[in-house]
């Protein structure tokens, strides 16, 4: 979710730059003119000597009494905004060990990426399935993992996918003593050559 977030937060500010930036450019350097193009009245800027606000612009509200409540109140929403951003960006995408039941009551930590290694391994020596990747994900008491899958030009998605729950993520789930390893697996096909039929 947080990709496409930033993608679209991405791709919203920069048509806004962009739009803002064109504006200003056809202004500032009087192309209009000089391309002999018609603005309409409401252009904001048709003259190099124009200013983006202008005084009168700047102070139109200051003596409203909503004025500077809905402008602290729009600050405050975008720096709670801008702060769950930064703070989603730094987030670590991969669980780092996931907690083992020992028995003892103490458990015991195993580095996540020694089972994403092992679950990838299987997941490979599975019937139809070329490459695998796995990342966990979640807390370390709960871990789920993202298992991408690259199946081969013959394979069969379901059964790819019933024997990758069955062998591979059950063994993971035993071996760590998880009563549950929810997984999302992402298939992809592998590219090949058209074949020729005689």
């Amino acid at each position: 979710m947080l990709r496409a977030v930033n993608r679209v937060l991405l791709g919203l500010v920069g048509v806004l730059l962009l739009a803002l930036g064109l504006a200003l450019l056809l202004g500032g350097l009087d192309l209009a003119s000089r391309w002999g193009l018609d603005l309409p009245s409401a252009w904001p800027w048709q003259d190099p000597d124009d200013v983006a606000l202008s005084d009168g612009d700047r102070t139109k509200w200051r003596a409203e009494g909503w004025w500077w409540p809905v402008v602290l109140a729009v600050l405050a929403v975008l720096a709670v905004l801008l702060l769950w951003w930064l703070l989603a960006q730094l987030r670590r995408r991969r669980l780092g060990e996931v907690l083992v039941d020992s028995g003892d009551g103490a458990g015991a930590l195993l580095r996540g990426r020694a089972l994403e290694d092992v679950l990838a391994a299987e997941a490979e020596s599975l019937k139809g399935v070329g490459r695998a990747r796995v990342a966990l994900t979640g807390r370390r008491s709960q871990p789920g993992a993202r298992v991408g899958l690259l199946l081969e030009p013959h394979a069969e998605p379901g059964a790819a996918v019933r024997q990758l729950g069955a062998e591979a993520l059950e063994h993971a789930r035993a071996s760590a003593g998880l009563e549950r390893l929810p997984a999302e697996v992402r298939l992809r096909c592998a590219r090949h050559r058209a074949e020729r039929v005689s």
